[in-house]
């Protein structure tokens, strides 16, 4: 049986993202991504390289777990489409972590008939400590009724949902986070 489609009606600010961990990350991963993406940057496969550049043992490439971000999205994002998809890279992965990662809803809004959910988004290892952060937009169908009407052809369905926004605006300076 499929897994049941998402649709933005079902969604709320805040909902949180089932959490994918991830297997630890080895060498025969780091080898057969290294050969799927074309990328044989010797700091990521070859141990004597990486140590002779000052590094403890090979790495994770970026992208790697960027990779592992993007399946969350897609494992939850069920029928809706990727619009953004954004990360910024914060701490290196090494063999043997094990990356779990994580996303919520942070905001939602729709206009004309156009529905779309952000996430935040963020990955950790073993220890707690992020390594990567992000977020994503998603265009989804309001409901099951708007996808069978966009599908036969007819018109979408129009509610108009205004931002309802996670985010919190930061104090204009420093002092001000202090005095808070």
């Amino acid at each position: 049986m499929p897994a049941r489609k998402l649709y933005f009606e079902s969604i709320r600010v805040g909902d949180e993202l089932p959490a994918l961990a991830k297997a630890p990350v080895d060498r025969v991963q780091l080898s057969r991504y290294a050969g799927a993406s074309g990328d044989y940057n010797p700091v990521h496969v070859d141990e004597l390289y990486a140590k002779s550049v000052g590094m403890p043992s090979v790495y994770a490439p970026g992208m790697l777990v960027m990779g592992m971000l993007g399946q969350l999205i897609s494992d939850w994002a069920r029928g809706g489409q990727l619009r953004r998809y954004n990360v910024r890279f914060i701490k290196m992965v090494w063999p043997g972590d094990t990356v779990v990662c994580k996303g919520r809803v942070s905001d939602r809004h729709g206009s004309g008939g156009r529905y779309f959910v952000e996430i935040d988004l963020w990955a950790e290892n073993q220890k707690g400590e992020l390594v990567m952060k992000g977020g994503s937009q998603i265009q989804l169908f309001y409901s099951l009724e708007d996808e069978n009407r966009q599908r036969s052809g007819q018109s979408p369905i129009v509610v108009e949902v205004p931002r309802e926004s996670l985010v919190v605006p930061a104090p204009a300076t420093p002092e001000a986070a202090t005095n808070a």
